[in-house]
């Protein structure tokens, strides 16, 4: 058995915790907030713009915060100032309106909120030490947590209105801040490593960056998606609590691949769920756009979900974390998330606010497509299995 088996025990329900209202509060706000931000007005382009800052954090806030962490003090103390910080920040919806108050807000509170999610994904990896496969089964709770507040939501705002959401994100952005106070440090399982390799010598290998840049283009693809699927789905008549419905059926999808991860790691080899995660993932955004009037095609899509994000995430994640190991674990899950879910998702919520606003929705999950398109033949061509990355 596993020195860490005692630790995972008793860690179980508190990680657990914390991944289900950390994405509690993504559930709210991915789905819903650029409803809130038309119904104040503001055109695809500044909607664009607000989606890409709320992202685009995550470009530099991981990255400092995983140093910090490395360096003084652990993870689980920086995570408490960003919980702390997130909740602070997350008070601006409820005192302004404005255009350039909410992209303060957004860039303040997304800034902490985007930095906690890595310093706690290096610690939940250091208390498995040795069971990295159990990782779904933590993480499906975050994917639990993000089905609640969306289907929540839902009946929100079709019973309350748009203008009701900032109470619901505040309220969970303090829940996570109460949450950093159930887990502890000692839960987590020192890991000692013979040779412990330079940061930029193992960012050089051509697997790590050619990982790094498709999952760039995974996230960049997910841009149309996050920031106007659900305005897509409202101007074609659907009603607020069906499209919460959509939105859940992905995420219960995705439950699936995190609840199964284990069986699935042990038969099939890393690069090869990532690549059929790639391919699912291109036909998904070539059908939403070209089945708006069917309920039923626009539910097959959404169980690809299950691929887009669920089954490239957990393949992308075992692999950094076997990539990037010692002193450089931190860092490495932070490089991860600012490079796929901030520059990526940035440029992606960017680009699709222009291209929903100068074409619509066929052009945006076009441009969706091609970057999935180019993110199959980087992976073909460099990404490579790693030695003993399947589960014993």
């Amino acid at each position: 058995m596993s020195q860490s088996a005692p630790f995972y025990r008793q860690a179980y329900p508190k990680l657990s915790a914390f991944y289900l209202v950390y994405f509690m509060l993504f559930g709210a706000l991915i789905p819903y907030i650029s409803l809130y931000y038309q119904s104040l007005s503001f055109s695809a382009i500044e909607i664009g713009q607000l989606m890409a800052v709320f992202i685009g954090t995550k470009i530099v806030a991981p990255n400092l915060l995983g140093w910090l962490a490395d360096r003084m003090y652990g993870p689980i103390v920086w995570l408490r100032v960003c919980g702390l910080l997130t909740a602070l920040f997350s008070l601006g919806w409820l005192v302004t309106q404005s255009y350039w108050g909410l992209l303060l807000t957004v860039f303040g509170f997304s800034f902490f909120f985007h930095a906690a999610l890595p310093l706690f994904e290096a610690y939940t990896f250091s208390v498995l030490h040795g069971q990295k496969a159990l990782y779904g089964r933590v993480r499906l709770w975050g994917s639990i947590g993000f089905i609640l507040a969306v289907l929540w939501g839902g009946w929100q705002l079709d019973w309350l209105s748009e203008a009701s959401l900032p109470w619901l994100l505040v309220s969970l952005a303090w829940g996570i801040w109460l949450a950093t106070f159930w887990v502890r440090a000692d839960h987590a399982v020192s890991q000692s490593h013979h040779v412990t390799e330079g940061f930029v010598r193992v960012l050089k290998r051509p697997w790590v960056w050619s990982l790094l840049l498709v999952s760039g283009l995974i996230q960049f693809s997910h841009g149309t998606y996050y920031s106007f699927y659900s305005i897509f789905l409202t101007d074609f008549g659907y009603s607020k609590t069906l499209v919460a419905w959509l939105w859940a059926i992905g995420v219960i999808a995705e439950i699936a691949v995190f609840f199964w991860m284990r069986p699935l790691f042990a038969r099939h080899s890393v690069r090869a769920l990532l690549l059929l995660s790639l391919v699912l993932t291109a036909i998904r955004w070539a059908m939403i756009p070209l089945v708006p009037d069917s309920l039923g095609l626009l539910v097959v899509a959404q169980t690809l979900h299950a691929a887009s994000y669920g089954l490239f995430h957990a393949a992308a994640i075992y692999l950094i974390d076997h990539y990037f190991i010692g002193p450089n674990q931190s860092r490495g899950q932070a490089l991860y998330a600012s490079f796929s879910h901030g520059l990526g998702g940035a440029l992606g919520m960017l680009v699709a606010g222009y291209s929903w606003e100068w074409s619509g929705a066929m052009l945006s999950f076009m441009i969706s497509l091609v970057a999935v398109l180019l993110a199959l033949v980087i992976a073909l061509r460099w990404v490579r299995e790693p030695v003993l990355t399947r589960p014993g």
